[in-house]
């Protein structure tokens, strides 16, 4: 598979899934979150450059969407991640949870979401 189109999978299943959370539906919410995790370990294990692919993701219109590939990021572009996920935090909704808590568990030196 292209790494523009498990980009654009891992895109589409994150903001379903935030969509299921908003709305509930926590069953469809994690068929959604398999899904997208399956495409995100199809783009880590290409290395650098499925990391690079994800990566234009930090500008997507969705907070939750640039949340989570930010959080995902934070080794591989941890400036950029961090900005990311400091103006989700700063904004409230649901989306600033998790990028409060992948910041302090980064900070802490618990952050473990992509090993390398």
């Amino acid at each position: 598979m292209e790494l523009k189109e498990l980009v654009e999978q891992f895109a589409h299943h994150v903001a379903a899934q935030g969509d299921c959370i908003r709305d509930g539906d926590s069953r469809k919410g994690n068929k959604h979150a398999r899904k997208y995790g399956a495409a995100l370990e199809a783009l880590l294990v290409r290395g650098d450059s499925g990391r690079e692919a994800l990566s234009v993701l930090l500008k997507h219109p969705r907070a939750d969407v640039r949340g989570m590939t930010a959080s995902f990021l934070l080794r591989y572009r941890t400036e950029e991640s961090k900005a990311v996920l400091e103006a989700i935090a700063a904004e409230g909704g649901l989306a600033a949870i998790g990028a409060t808590l992948n910041l302090q568990r980064w900070a802490e030196g618990t952050w473990s979401l992509d090993p390398g």
